[in-house]
């Protein structure tokens, strides 16, 4: 005859998920005592970084949104007025002004030449360095050298280059446009795309460089033993393996690239000829700073962080598919 003790595992009427229910009760308690993970210091530790990300940028996105929805303006240090809700007339008003269309056509231009013409460049410097034995240190150096230049230093050495009487329009002779580069309303805009593909492309150099140490080189020396050369094995091993780079590199140059905003400013005079190199972040700063429309602004502003999240989400959806 079988005796039944409650409680004890293996026999009738016992409770076999007794001692596993106890620990995960214990594991709840342990998870209920430390809110902060199993080591708070990391979050200690990164608190300086995340209150940065807050106030540097959390704080004016969120105060952006709600000044977009209100009837804004600047006034005097401690002065303390009404500020109504107006829904989406300051939106009414940026999409409805030719300016605004003109500056985002403007930077979808830029993005165009620039993304495309950094990827290509980028990944064939950088394979051509990665290759290179002698004078490596100084390519890479030089290489770059501009994107660590304050970007107004660089600019003389560009206006000097493309001006009416520069160099560039000199070695070309009858061939230079008139108007010249940065006065030509047709022209500024893939000049300043130039010259910021010039720039940076020192840093997503250093990113394809970085991606390419993790390419194993048995992959080439197959494709050598096939029969491939060179371009074979640039297009079957470089460019598959450097994927996850060229989605960064892709995504990297776009939200620099939408955020254009130096070198119109200083190219040509502010977005000249008559708006032909406006971008969307400039004409913030017009609308904003020099026309005293800051809910307008901000308006413009929130825009173009919605045209930047959903360019990102077809990149990644298109572009990033492969890698994932």
């Amino acid at each position: 005859m079988t005796t039944s003790v409650a409680g004890t595992p293996g026999r009738t009427g016992g409770d076999p998920g007794g001692p596993g229910r106890a620990a995960g009760a214990e594991t709840a308690t342990a998870k209920r005592r430390r809110p902060f993970g199993a080591q708070p210091l990391g979050i200690l530790f990164s608190a300086p970084y995340l209150i940065f990300i807050g106030v540097v940028f959390a704080y004016p996105i969120v105060f952006a949104v709600w000044m977009s929805f209100h009837d804004y303006f600047f006034t005097a240090p401690g002065a303390n007025v009404e500020r109504p809700f107006v829904g989406f007339d300051n939106y009414v008003t940026a999409l409805t002004d030719p300016a605004v269309w003109r500056a985002f056509g403007n930077v979808g231009i830029f993005l165009l030449i620039n993304v495309p013409l950094t990827v290509v460049l980028s990944i064939l410097l950088a394979t051509a360095l990665d290759r290179v034995v002698r004078a490596r240190t100084f390519f890479r150096v030089a290489f770059y050298v501009p994107y660590v230049t304050a970007s107004v230093a660089v600019v003389a050495v560009w206006l000097f280059l493309f001006s009416n009487t520069g160099l560039v329009n000199n070695v070309l002779g009858p061939l230079a446009p008139s108007p010249s580069w940065l006065v030509n309303s047709a022209l500024a805009m893939p000049t300043i795309a130039l010259f910021v593909t010039w720039k940076g492309l020192g840093f997503y150099i250093l990113l394809y460089l970085a991606a390419l140490q993790n390419v194993p080189r048995e992959l080439y020396e197959s494709v050598g033993v096939d029969g491939g050369g060179r371009i074979r094995q640039f297009f079957t091993v470089t460019v598959p393996g450097v994927r996850p780079a060229t989605f960064l590199v892709v995504l990297l140059s776009t939200i620099t690239g939408a955020n254009l905003f130096t070198e119109p400013y200083l190219l040509t005079s502010g977005g000249g000829p008559n708006g032909a190199s406006t971008s969307p972040v400039l004409l913030v700063y017009q609308k904003g700073i020099e026309q005293q429309n800051p809910d307008v602004a901000a308006a413009i502003g929130v825009v173009l962080i919605i045209f930047v999240l959903v360019i990102a989400l077809l990149q990644r959806r298109f572009v990033g598919r492969e890698e994932s």
